[in-house]
């Protein structure tokens, strides 16, 4: 079987990084020598390892990739900003893609991709053991609606000062939550960026305060009795880049088997794996 071609683009931010790290290191697959990189990088390549990667600027990658051979699946860990454009790109030269950034309008990013001629994988967290408990959290909310009414509920979340917008992870629980009975919006999580407040506040190690998200809901209920509290907490990048590469197997499959149009979650790899 022949390795998967990927285009890592968000290089050479961390989490792209980890990604691409992690390709190197599989015979699975292939990094291609080349990435779409945001217009505030001046670089023109950078290396991992012994292989040197080309940075294409947006407004260069039409030229830049009719010059090379299209990769197998696209990843996208650039910006919220970028989110929708690089959709639309990646539709426009047939390049299935795995989403794992963050932002921008999702109905439009999923629109595109119903509207096209690939696939894609897009989800807010690609952790599959923090997806699991997503899918825990939505079974509940569909089996027990209205199971917290009367409760309040604070959802708080901290990442690395790097991180632009709120939790995609932190968003969809809202969902689940609102299902269950408890009225909350999005603008209501509590964000949090300052490098000295996750140190001496929230006790987040050192060697992580540039890379972590750490998650707590906590529901009281209307005599304040009765309190529950569910938390994730991740250190590093690891956990999110093993399952790209999971979504990356799992979308070259169902592209092989003929998929268009068609967008996936991290639920649907967590099934098909």
């Amino acid at each position: 079987m022949d390795p998967i071609r990927v285009m890592v683009n968000g290089v050479p931010g961390n989490m792209a990084a980890a990604v691409a790290r992690h390709i190197l290191e599989q015979e699975r697959f292939t990094l291609v020598p080349y990435a779409l990189t945001g217009p505030e990088i001046a670089e023109k390549s950078w290396r991992i390892r012994e292989q040197h990667i080309a940075l294409i600027h947006p407004e260069d990658r039409d030229a830049a990739l009719e010059k090379m051979e299209k990769p197998d699946i696209a990843v996208d860990y650039t910006h919220p900003s970028a989110v929708n454009t690089n959709a639309s790109w990646y539709c426009a030269q047939g390049i299935p893609f795995v989403m794992g950034t963050t932002g921008g309008d999702r109905q439009a990013l999923e629109d595109t991709v119903r509207n096209s001629p690939v696939a894609a994988v897009i989800a807010p967290n690609m952790a599959k053991q923090i997806v699991a408990f997503q899918a825990m959290m939505a079974y509940a909310a569909e089996q027990f609606p209205d199971l917290f009414k009367g409760y309040s509920l604070e959802i708080k979340e901290s990442h690395q000062k790097g991180k632009a917008d709120t939790s995609g992870t932190a968003k969809a629980m809202v969902t689940y939550f609102n299902r269950l009975g408890i009225p909350f919006s999005a603008d209501q999580i509590q964000k949090e960026r300052d490098p000295e407040v996750q140190r001496k506040d929230w006790g987040i190690p050192e060697a992580y305060l540039s890379g972590h998200g750490w998650h707590t809901y906590s529901l009281l209920s209307p005599d304040q009795t009765v309190r529950f509290e569910f938390t994730h907490n991740v250190n590093g990048r690891e956990i999110y880049a093993l399952g790209t590469l999971d979504a990356i197997r799992f979308l070259q499959q169902k592209v092989a088997s003929g998929a268009k149009g068609k967008v996936f979650s991290m639920i649907d790899v967590l099934k098909g794996v």
